[in-house]
């Protein structure tokens, strides 16, 4: 592979890291909100035993769960790419 397109898919992978970086920063944060909300529905349906506030918990614990997993393929997806950057830069450096 020539030294110009590893130069240009570095760079090319250098702006999808800074994007994902920021969408895991972004999905980080909502994950701290979402999930204290799903702890306050959860003391909320122990103390007051109806199903309302249950269904209320379940609904908020999901909503967790599916924040988690997407941040968790964010960070996998961060990972890849920076095990291929560093593959591209010993590439380079070979060339």
């Amino acid at each position: 592979m020539s030294r110009d397109r590893i130069e240009r898919r570095l760079r090319g992978v250098g702006q999808q890291l800074n994007a994902l970086r920021a969408d895991l920063r972004v999905c980080e944060e909502q994950l701290v909100q979402v999930s204290e909300e799903a702890d306050e529905c959860r003391l909320r349906a122990l103390v007051s035993e109806t199903p309302l506030a249950e269904r209320e918990y379940r609904e908020a614990q999901r909503h967790a769960d599916r924040l988690q997993r997407h941040r968790d393929e964010i960070a996998a997806r961060v990972a890849r790419l920076e095990a291929d950057q560093d593959a591209l830069l010993d590439r380079f450096t070979a060339t």
